[in-house]
């Protein structure tokens, strides 16, 4: 895979909002969880990441990836973003949880809203489920096959992880029933509108979108952002959707009675300004894991 181009740094700006409702404006409510970021979103975070990784990691991704001939997506590192997606929603349900962790706005409790597999009594997700694949995509003694599907579900639940619905609930499945409008008859619900809604606004081009975030990141921030654990990244999301995602205070519940919520005055704004922050944060740091994890990892020349 060869780098995503970049304008430079001499000519670093601010990422403008590029309004086009029509776009996803059609969606309805849906009960289920729905996907992190959407494909847009994904693959923004593993082209702004593959700015950030080192030739010998590039290398040792487009190696481990070459191995894996799974169909689902394309073979390439940016398409790999959504495999974990593609893989639950085609016969794999039981890995709904690994995306998101339930922390409630009102009570929020890391302990019990996840539990890693080898403690039992709780159930996993996506700070356990990344933890455990960076153990086995780092792990010298893991085979091809599972290096190949680790790879693919970090490069994943680190994007996960930024979007602020997939840390926090309020007891509507992560936003997912809370009908809201999006002007005349359209409507969505809050989930998906902050998986795809808000990243489509900012930019619908993925590759494009990266570019210019990896234009606007200083060393500064990249270097702070390197900082801290998955459950102190997974904290960050709370406290944004607490702060921010359910400022306008929406009842709590899956009630499927009432209007559509009509978002306050600022609302998307606000919105484009967190995801692009978001997107910026999980790009360095799916940079800054990889480069990690695979530093130490002797890969046997393919036959």
């Amino acid at each position: 895979m060869n780098s995503t181009s970049s304008a430079g740094r001499a000519g670093r700006r601010r990422a403008g909002a590029c309004l086009i409702g029509a776009a996803l404006l059609g969606l309805s409510a849906l009960p289920g969880r729905a996907h992190a970021w959407g494909v847009e979103g994904h693959e923004a975070v593993a082209a702004l990441a593959w700015h950030y990784m080192t030739p010998d990691t590039r290398t040792k991704v487009d190696a481990i990836l070459a191995t894996d001939h799974d169909a689902l997506t394309a073979p390439d590192f940016i398409a790999r973003s959504t495999w974990a997606d593609h893989w639950r929603t085609t016969g794999h349900p039981e890995t709904g949880a690994w995306h998101f962790i339930n922390m409630e706005i009102d009570h929020p409790d890391m302990a019990s809203a996840c539990q890693a597999p080898a403690q039992g009594g709780g159930q996993a997700c996506v700070t356990s489920q990344l933890e455990h694949f960076e153990h086995v995509l780092s792990d010298p003694a893991t085979t091809v096959a599972d290096r190949a599907v680790a790879l693919k579900y970090v490069i994943h639940f680190v994007g996960d992880m930024h979007q602020p619905l997939h840390a926090a609930d309020h007891e509507d499945r992560g936003g997912n029933c809370v009908r809201i409008s999006l002007g005349g008859a359209r409507t969505t619900n809050l989930h998906s509108y902050w998986d795809t809604v808000v990243v489509t606004e900012i930019d619908p081009d993925a590759r494009h979108l990266a570019d210019r975030l990896f234009d606007q990141i200083s060393v500064t921030q990249k270097d702070a952002w390197q900082a801290g654990t998955v459950a102190q990244w997974a904290m960050d999301s709370f406290g944004l959707a607490k702060t921010y995602v359910y400022d306008f205070h929406p009842p709590a519940g899956c009630s499927t009675d009432g209007a559509p919520l009509s978002l306050p005055a600022g609302y998307d704004a606000t919105a484009r300004a967190i995801a692009t922050r978001q997107l910026e944060k999980a790009g360095v740091r799916l940079a800054f894991v990889l480069n990690r994890d695979l530093a130490d990892v002797s890969l046997k020349p393919a036959r």
